[in-house]
């Protein structure tokens, strides 16, 4: 549950994603990364090829640890918490969602404005729990290799959210 460790006054991207990696050691509480020393899976390598397509660092020779976005403000958050060993999507309707959509929710009533960035059908599906009007929605496809070529790589997300929060006098977050 590292992604809670960020205070909600500190968010400023919200990256939704699904559920944990559900490999041994890949989880660390923080979607789409994995600990220092474990491989990054397809899906996270597609998010550095997305980043370095927008003029951001060379995805060759990055770690998978994204805990350097999350001391920047970037939460990153499953609508699924746990999963069992192994078993994409085996926890779903187990009641994280109902402490997600309260996140969600307590960020989208905040006054400052958010970048929700909704990875896939899941993270999609949590549109209607964010202010629009407020705060910049952005929707893809999954990240993962078997959706990435429909619309993730070539969505701009990172520049885009860069953009909105240099125009709300925020720093844009290091890649």
């Amino acid at each position: 549950f590292s992604a809670f460790d960020l205070s909600p006054e500190d968010v400023r991207v919200v990256i939704l994603g699904q559920d944990p990696y559900h490999g041994d050691g890949q989880a660390m509480g923080l979607s789409f990364s994995v600990p220092e020393g474990v491989k990054p899976p397809p899906s996270l390598l597609n998010i550095f090829k997305e980043i370095e397509r927008e003029g951001g660092r060379p995805a060759a020779g990055r770690t998978g640890d994204l805990t350097a976005w999350s001391k920047q403000g970037v939460l990153l958050l499953n609508s699924v918490l746990t999963v069992a060993a192994g078993q994409a999507a085996s926890h779903r309707g187990w009641g994280w969602e109902l402490l997600t959509d309260a996140a969600i929710k307590v960020l989208s009533r905040g006054n400052k404005p958010i970048v929700f960035m909704l990875w896939g059908k899941d993270a999609i599906a949590k549109r209607s729990l964010i202010d629009e009007g407020k705060h910049l929605v952005l929707v893809s496809v999954h990240p993962s290799p078997l959706s990435a070529y429909r619309g993730f790589l070539g969505n701009d997300h990172f520049k885009k959210a860069n953009e909105f929060m240099m125009r709300h006098g925020f720093a844009p977050i290091d890649w």
